[in-house]
Order: structure tokens, then C-alpha cells, then sequence
């Protein structure tokens, strides 16, 4: 079994058009304002539409009210909305009614705790996100793309089945992320930036061979 790939965060058509050349099987786009990978509806819906055909097309959202989320649905037609608030299973029931999309729940690890709380979402998430939890000492953290890594060894440990690694990610280290973690799929946003919100297509190409070339975890 390969690992699948996610570049999240993208936002002009060439960093777009190097994820998809390159084999990424989902490709990221930012709706949080805050965040510097966020597009505009022009360009999310070009973007979601050279994507279209050619890998899952993800909608990465935090804490969306109806409108966003209906507009998403309407103009960008996401494969998954990714979450990266504090969705409740309750909150996400509703998510997937209005938009027909599958779910990505990002749970953010530092400890065997927040691994454990990961189980509150089966059966309402379809893919389980691990990212990092910024220190609290972090001035204006994100909600994800923080570049940090966390102890990688807990995701091991707790025997997860479907879940996409994330967090501190890039085509140094990847190989070793799967092979700890037994990652069946990996994610990376700031691993392939030259600064935040500046993907750069030749890391983007140097992140998907490394993790092609990884050692395939056990099925």
C-alpha cells in the first residue's frame, strides 16, 4: 500500500499545478481568513477547478458557520472539508448533511491524552488529522500549518487506524514520520514553503518523492 499525500494551503495556479504533477492525492485550500494561505473565492474556485479529476480536493475551514460552508459547497464543491476548530461530533453531523462532503478532523497532540480524545470522533470523521498543539508561549499561533512537530510515537501507540499525519512535516524528515507512526497518509503546508504562505514547487516535488520512496508501513 502507497501513502497518500496532502499539500495543504495552496494558493497560486503554479504551486497548484507542481502538487498535482508531482502525485499528491489531496490538495488543500485555505478558508480562514487569518491564515496567509488563504484564497479568495476566484482563486479557490480556479484552483478546485484544475484540481477536479486529478486529486480529492480538500476545504480547510475552522469553526465555518452555515453560510461559509454553503458557499464552499456551491462555488469550490469539496471532496472533504477539513476541520480545524472545535467541531463537536453533533457540529460535524450537521457539516456533512449541509455540504455531502466527507470529513477531516484535525485533533491537535502533545500528550497520550489528546491521542485518546481522537476516539470522540469515530464514526462522525472519515480521516482522523494529527497535528501538532502549539505551546501556549507561541505568539499568534494558528490553528494549524505551525511548522512544529509532536512525539510522533504516540500516534503508534495509540493504534490508530485511519488517519493523516501532520505537523513539522518536510522531505528530510517524512520518511522517518511514517516509519514510527505507520501513517497510511501525510500532510504538510509550511514543509514546502520558502515563508508562510509561499509555496515553493521544488519542495513540494522533493516532499512527494520522499515520502514515494518512504518504507510502505505494514498494512
Amino acid at each position: 500500500m502507497s501513502v497518500e499525500i496532502k499539500i495543504c494551503g495552496l494558493s497560486t495556479p503554479k504551486t497548484m499545478e507542481a502538487a498535482l504533477q508531482a502525485g499528491a492525492d489531496y490538495v488543500g485550500l485555505m478558508f480562514y481568513e487569518p491564515s496567509p494561505r488563504f484564497v479568495d473565492w476566484q482563486t479557490a474556485r480556479m484552483l478546485a477547478d484544475n484540481a477536479r479529476g486529478r486529486a480529492k480536493i480538500v476545504a480547510v475551514v475552522v469553526d465555518a458557520d452555515d453560510g461559509l460552508l454553503e458557499r464552499i459547497r456551491d462555488e469550490v464543491r469539496p471532496d472533504f472539508v477539513q476541520l480545524h476548530g472545535s467541531e463537536t461530533r453533533e457540529r460535524i453531523a450537521d457539516i456533512v448533511s449541509l455540504t455531502g462532503a466527507g470529513i477531516i478532523k484535525a485533533v491537535k497532540v502533545r500528550d497520550a491524552e489528546d491521542i485518546k480524545a481522537a476516539e470522540s470522533f469515530a464514526g462522525s470523521a472519515g480521516i482522523i488529522l494529527f497535528d501538532a498543539k502549539a505551546p501556549e508561549t507561541l505568539v499568534d499561533a494558528l490553528p494549524g500549518g505551525n511548522g512544529l512537530c509532536f512525539d510522533w510515537t504516540l500516534v503508534h501507540q495509540g493504534g490508530q487506524a485511519n488517519f493523516m499525519l501532520s505537523g513539522g512535516l518536510h522531505a528530510g524528515n517524512v520518511a522517518g514520520a511514517i516509519d514510527v507512526t505507520k501513517a497510511p497518509a501525510v500532510d504538510v503546508s509550511s514543509g514546502v514553503e520558502t515563508s508562510p504562505g509561499k509555496k515553493d514547487p521544488d519542495l513540494i516535488r522533493k516532499f512527494v518523492a520522499a515520502v514515494k520512496s518512504a518504507r510502505v508501513p505494514a498494512a
